[in-house]
């Protein structure tokens, strides 16, 4: 075959071989640049809404708390866009004859809902819950970013597989008290700015407080502060008592239910006489580091391990 190929031919072979081989890896990390780019994430994209709505103004500036328009936020698997009453009731008042405005005056005149666009979308096979999130020690900066400092609302993370999957194997590196969910500014406990974290007991028992052996699924029962407790009493905390099942422990109850109706007999009548106060022991535990933090609230919440978080049914249903 020497009159067909020359010598070279070998070298040639094994040259366009090689090349193929670097194409291939090119054409594959090109891809995946791109299939992580904000590109097709849309990660930092700041979309052309119907009214420039600014979370800045409206958070930081005027101190809105997140739920007064997210109202299903804490039970729901969605966080809920607000109607166009929630608007009205500002700015029927402020604002009235605003230029930027007017698509909301139109949504209230006519009865049509204001056509955002959706910022934070997930695929549609991808189940993700707020509530369970929320309640369980989960702030929205974690996943939304420092949404009180952005004038037009944008994509902070990728929301990608992957980063969904690093939180999963480690989720002690995001939790926080359930009293700093709404705070954008937390940073966690360090050295120099301390957090103290406790479980009061009910009825003084050592199975978390319940002794019929349930635990709370929420992290309701725990309790954290940011300021030294044993300047006060270290051991004692004025708990409201509840009347309801072990979900609603530790949260304040609008009334105490009282016998039924002593002409009808119907229903239960409610008194507005607030709920009694009682001290529980609470022994609070020192921590200047979220991770020595994250492993005391997984345990708290009961979050499960990171293989069962990390299965695909989490997500996928």
């Amino acid at each position: 075959m020497a009159q067909v190929f020359d010598r070279s031919s070998n070298a040639l072979g094994r040259a366009s071989l090689v090349i193929s081989g670097l194409i291939v890896i090119a054409l594959g990390v090109g891809l995946n640049s791109l299939q992580r780019s904000p590109w097709v994430t849309r990660q930092g994209q700041r979309p052309d809404q119907p009214v420039p709505f600014s979370h800045k103004h409206h958070v930081e500036g005027l101190g809105l708390q997140c739920q007064y328009c997210h109202t299903s936020v804490e039970k729901s698997s969605y966080a809920g866009i607000p109607p166009t009453k929630t608007c009205i009731n500002c700015h029927a008042q402020i604002w009235t004859n605003a230029a930027l405005l007017e698509p909301v005056r139109a949504s209230w005149a006519t009865g049509n809902s204001i056509n955002w666009i959706r910022v934070h979308d997930l695929p549609d096979y991808v189940y993700f819950n707020h509530e369970i999130h929320v309640n369980k020690g989960i702030g929205c900066a974690s996943c939304h970013g420092r949404v009180d400092e952005m004038p037009l609302m944008y994509e902070e993370n990728s929301l990608q597989m992957e980063w969904c999957l690093n939180c999963h194997r480690n989720p002690g590196v995001n939790l926080r008290p359930t009293s700093e969910i709404y705070n954008m500014a937390w940073t966690g406990p360090s050295g120099d700015k301390p957090v103290w974290c406790g479980e009061a007991a009910k009825n003084g028992s050592a199975n978390g407080g319940y002794t019929d052996g349930s635990r709370t699924p929420t992290a309701q029962a725990v309790s954290c502060t940011t300021k030294d407790p044993s300047g006060d009493n270290p051991t004692v905390a004025m708990l409201q008592a509840v009347t309801s099942g072990p979900r609603d422990m530790g949260r304040p109850q609008s009334g105490t239910n009282l016998q039924p109706h002593s002409l009808t007999g119907a229903g239960q009548t409610v008194s507005d006489t607030p709920p009694a106060l009682f001290p529980v022991p609470v022994n609070y535990r020192k921590f200047t580091s979220q991770t020595d933090l994250g492993k005391y609230l997984t345990g708290q919440y009961h979050i499960r391990t990171a293989n069962e978080l990390s299965s695909c049914e989490v997500c996928h249903r």
